[in-house]
């Protein structure tokens, strides 16, 4: 007697693992060089008049409460630059003339500073460390950055000031090398040049606007820049 196998069953193939959604473009959390672009829009259309002040007040208020790509492209649709995609500028490079800090590591912030004041006052002040860019905007407020004590981490560092009937004030100390790109809007735009008998002292750019306000930019006497060395 002869026994039969069994028919063999074929093995169910696994089913394929459901594709991942990717989250829609306008619900990206937007970072802070994403607030900052939008920001340096804003200002250039103010500067323009394309936009009032009391429209960029608004809008600049907007910008910093925004927590999606999503909310910050409807403020600047109605723009030349908001028609086109922009991505951040880059970084500037290191300046030639100085060794990099911490055994020669060239130390990377962790982003831009931003401090802002909207019918208020901010202040930086004592022993803070700036990066790369500090974004100081004042709008019916007064902004205070006291730069004399501040750790230098970088060789070449921007303040992008923007005052709408306010006022940002800047304290530098006095062995640095500053350099302005700013403008005034029936405001006051007043940054003291300066050029470092250091070669390795740090330069600092005050760029941005002042719209029925002030910017203010200059060295305190007997104040001195922390070495980049040392930092």
């Amino acid at each position: 007697m002869t026994s039969e196998k069994p028919p063999a069953v074929p093995l169910a193939k696994p089913a394929a693992p459901a594709p991942v959604p990717h989250a829609a473009p306008d619900s990206v959390r937007a970072s802070d060089a994403d607030r900052d672009r939008i920001a340096d829009i804003l200002r250039e259309a103010l500067a323009e008049g394309r936009l009032d002040a009391e429209e960029h007040s608004e809008r600049i208020e907007s910008v910093y409460r925004a927590k999606t790509l999503g909310e910050l492209e409807p403020l600047i649709r109605d723009l030349p630059a908001g028609q086109r995609a922009a991505p951040p500028p880059p970084a500037p490079a290191p300046h030639p003339h100085h060794a990099p800090p911490h055994g020669g590591q060239v130390v990377v912030p962790e982003g831009p500073r931003n401090v802002v004041a909207v019918f208020s006052a901010a202040n930086r002040t004592g022993r803070w460390r700036i990066g790369l860019r500090t974004v100081a905007s004042a709008v019916f407020g007064s902004v205070e950055l006291d730069l004399t004590e501040a750790i230098f981490d970088q060789p070449y560092v921007t303040i992008d000031a923007t005052a709408v009937f306010g006022s940002v004030e800047i304290k530098v100390p006095e062995n640095v090398t500053v350099r302005t790109g700013g403008t005034g809007v029936l405001g006051s735009f007043e940054v003291v040049e300066m050029i470092s008998g250091d070669p390795g002292a740090p330069v600092i750019m005050v760029k941005g606007a002042a719209v029925f306000g002030s910017v203010e930019a200059r060295p305190v006497p007997g104040k001195a820049v922390r070495n980049l060395r040392d930092a």
